[in-house]
């Protein structure tokens, strides 16, 4: 067994990480369903990489993620941090007493189940107490327009990203950090951040939580880190990951930092700009150096990049965004979950298995060494043998990292994609030879070509879950195929419509991320390091002195120097 352990920190990253959830969940569901697609039955992706068996007080068996996910207190929403599937632990007060003043306790208003959560509750308690049967039309109708009413309910009114779960946590996953209540605005500090790791036993319990999954896994293969690094969550992610540095030594750590919607909506003056700027830049910096493989995500506009061509949905909303961006990072963890197969691996249902530690050694331990990778994706993937005129599978991959530069030939390139779900001629499944000669194929004829590309291919497409947002285009059909004309009626499709997708994702080392770190560098130059510098007096306020803000700036500078050694910006000097 090669165990994943993943952590999720802060709002947007939890708002991602409970849509790759539930697509697990999702599968495991149609794996077990005798009268889903074959497809989905797929014995060589194993789940165990990802999830935990465990047992209640009462016997019952449980199968919940391998995870740990920090938010603010009152992120929850209407679930409690004990997950439902153990007993509630108590909530009297502690014998110990080291406090002999007056005591207040303040409680909020418990939050209301939405029509999607009331249904899984109704739908949890029927399977424990009734014996399973048919349903008459009536009730299939019935139970249809109840669909149709919870899919609407979530598309207008999600305000907590558990209002959308659908999977059973252990108690140990959800950790809120108390006496922080949910306000972005005001966590948005850096400084903050890291004073919220180090104030009282935070840290410790964090670390609790993490050393709870670590010490029941035979063989992790790495540890799967989303951070949402627009507030101050980055800043407790980087004193974290510090502590697993020192810990977990051998342990590689592949961090995906996504940037939500919120940190690019609003106008901002100079002082807010600076503000942002600086942070991005201390941000990046610190995370970088106690990671493996770093993979900036967050586009400023999602819904009007290229990514989005057959979606459309509203860049404000997390819960519509977070979506595409948990698509991608569920198709680049499943070759960590493909079982290794022999020679005959062609004829089976996938192909290309590789562990956490064999992706990043491909991607950031070869002679150049670069350690942060550009996220491309397909949503959905056009089919194999697409029609005169449209896009191929190659061509129609699109970046989700931002300030990516395009068209960049890179002789020192390298690659690692995932396609899965892949449709071929007469609108089949594509069996993996067919997917693995057509990829190979486009990589001959393509203009630019990378120095070396690993290609991991599963039968299996992403399903689209109930609670899944109407993102998709009226050009996309019930299995992810691409329409010839749109669909009539609403310009947006959800789960109820479309069941499942092909996707292709790419993870690249390439000289394109240049200019990603490159601003990062100018804009801590200009704003915290240059003489007279107009954020310096911020980075102070945040704690960093003048040699480690030097230090930052010599990281990104190294940085820039291993993509470009002849690079003015990484010889520039005060």
């Amino acid at each position: 067994m090669r165990e994943v352990v993943t952590v999720q920190l802060g709002g947007f990253a939890n708002f991602i990480g409970s849509h790759f959830w539930n697509f697990q969940d999702e599968l495991l569901g149609l794996a077990s369903d005798p009268e889903s697609d074959p497809v989905f039955k797929n014995p060589y992706l194993n789940t165990d990489v990802l999830y935990r068996t465990g047992e209640t007080q009462q016997g019952i068996l449980t199968y919940s993620p391998r995870l740990v996910s920090v938010d603010f207190q009152g992120s929850l929403g209407s679930m409690s941090s004990r997950g439902t599937m153990y007993s509630e632990g108590s909530s009297a007060p502690s014998d110990v007493l080291t406090w002999t003043g007056g005591v207040s306790t303040h409680v909020s208003e418990p939050h209301k189940k939405n029509l999607f959560l009331q249904s899984l509750y109704e739908e949890e308690q029927e399977n424990c107490t009734t014996m399973s049967g048919t349903n008459s039309g009536k009730n299939d109708s019935r139970r249809e327009i109840q669909d149709k009413d919870m899919v609407e309910c979530l598309d207008n009114d999600v305000q907590f990203w558990t209002d959308y779960s659908k999977v059973h946590y252990h108690p140990q996953s959800l950790y809120e950090l108390s006496g922080l209540w949910m306000d972005a605005q005001e966590f948005n500090n850096y400084g903050t951040g890291k004073d919220a790791f180090a104030e009282g036993f935070r840290g410790e319990e964090i670390r609790e939580r993490l050393r709870f999954f670590v010490e029941e896994c035979d063989h992790i293969q790495g540890f799967q880190f989303v951070v949402d690094d627009s507030g101050g969550f980055s800043a407790l992610a980087a004193e974290f990951l510090e502590n697993i540095a020192d810990e977990y030594t051998n342990t590689p750590v592949l961090l995906y930092a996504a940037s939500g919607p919120g940190s690019h909506m609003s106008v901002r003056s100079r002082k807010q700009t600076i503000f942002k700027e600086l942070h991005d830049a201390v941000s990046f910096s610190r995370l970088a150096p106690f990671s493996k493989l770093i993979v900036p995500v967050g586009l400023p506009f999602l819904s009007t990049s290229k990514a989005s061509t057959f979606l459309h949905f509203k860049d404000e909303k997390p819960y519509h965004c977070s979506a595409v961006y948990a698509a991608a990072f569920h198709s680049a963890c499943i070759p960590f979950q493909m079982e290794p197969v022999g020679p005959s691996a062609d004829l089976g249902d996938v192909s290309g298995a590789m562990d956490v530690s064999g992706l990043i050694q491909m991607l950031a331990g070869q002679a150049r060494q670069n350690m942060v990778s550009i996220l491309d994706v397909s949503m959905p993937a056009p089919a194999l043998n697409g029609k005169q005129g449209e896009q191929s599978l190659l061509g129609s991959l699109q970046p989700l990292t931002p300030d990516v530069a395009k068209d960049v030939e890179d002789l020192q390139a390298v690659e690692s994609m995932t396609v899965h779900g892949a449709l071929g001629s007469g609108g089949h499944y594509a069996l993996i030879p067919e997917v693995k000669d057509t990829v190979h194929a486009m990589y001959e004829q393509a203009r630019t070509r990378p120095m070396f590309c690993h290609l991991s291919v599963a039968r299996s497409p992403l399903p689209i879950p109930l609670p899944f947002p109407s993102i998709f285009g009226n050009l996309v059909g019930q299995r992810g195929e691409l329409l010839g004309s749109p669909v009539s009626g609403s310009s947006s499709r959800g789960s109820l419509d479309v069941h499942s997708v092909p996707m292709a994702v790419r993870l690249r080392s390439s000289s394109a991320v240049l200019p990603y770190i490159e601003n990062r560098l100018g804009n801590l130059r200009r704003f915290g390091i240059e003489r007279g510098a107009p954020g310096a007096e911020l980075l102070r306020n945040w704690g960093f002195g003048k040699d480690e803000v030097d230090d930052m700036g010599e990281t990104l500078s190294k940085m820039v120097m291993t993509l470009d050694p002849h690079s003015q910006m990484s010889s520039d000097s005060d």
